[in-house]
């Protein structure tokens, strides 16, 4: 968890020296189904396409962008997130109970899936590897300042940390504070802020002139 670079699962990476036992299982069965022609790699590769670069982070940010400018979607969206983003249009349908989380000054939110991987695909896309490691899970719980400290992410001893259990029922999406230095910044640049991290709650949206 020291490190701050994740990398999700790759098809085309062959080198399994970095591969979990479990990944690494992962990787030879589908080796095993796709030479016996039950499953398509190129199928496998288009749904990974889908989520990485059509759906995923990039509709969450564009949903944190929204709330940000539009104080009206943004009532609507913490009230009823999964009502707030499929009565808009902008989006695309998503899935039921879905429930978004603010941060402010005095409250910094966190979610966790303590007893799986639960997680809202269709506004946050792939889940990291480290969302479903049993350390994040554990340690989350216990120690939430100190696994944000992991992320480079340091807050005041005043701001209380919320960590929040997904459920299949129940898929939380952290709206994250406006970077200061954004006043008149269109959508489409505040989108470009919002990093699946801030939307996790591991970490903040980036600053103005940064790389997200």
């Amino acid at each position: 968890m020291s490190e701050h670079e994740h990398h999700e699962h790759d098809h085309h990476d062959h080198d399994h020296s970095h591969l979990s036992e479990v990944q690494s299982r992962v990787r030879a069965l589908e080796t095993v189904l796709a030479q016996k022609g039950y499953v398509d790699p190129g199928v496998l590769d288009q749904i990974v396409e889908h989520f990485e670069t059509r759906v995923g982070p990039h509709i969450g940010a564009r949903v944190v962008a929204r709330a940000w400018t539009d104080p009206a979607f943004r009532a609507a969206l913490l009230d009823d997130a999964t009502r707030a983003i499929n009565d808009s249009g902008l989006f695309g349908p998503i899935g039921d109970h879905l429930i978004a989380v603010e941060n402010d000054a005095r409250l910094h939110n966190m979610v966790v899936c303590t007893l799986c991987s639960c997680y809202p695909w269709d506004v946050l896309g792939l889940p990291p590897v480290w969302y479903k490691s049993a350390p994040y899970r554990s340690r989350v719980v216990i120690d939430p300042r100190g696994v944000l400290a992991d992320f480079g992410v340091t807050l005041p001893e005043s701001t209380t940390i919320r960590v929040w259990d997904s459920t299949a029922e129940t898929r939380y999406l952290v709206v994250p504070r406006r970077p200061a230095g954004t006043d008149g910044w269109s959508e489409e640049q505040l989108a470009a802020l919002v990093t699946r991290d801030s939307m996790i709650g591991t970490g903040v949206a980036a600053a103005p002139g940064s790389r997200p």
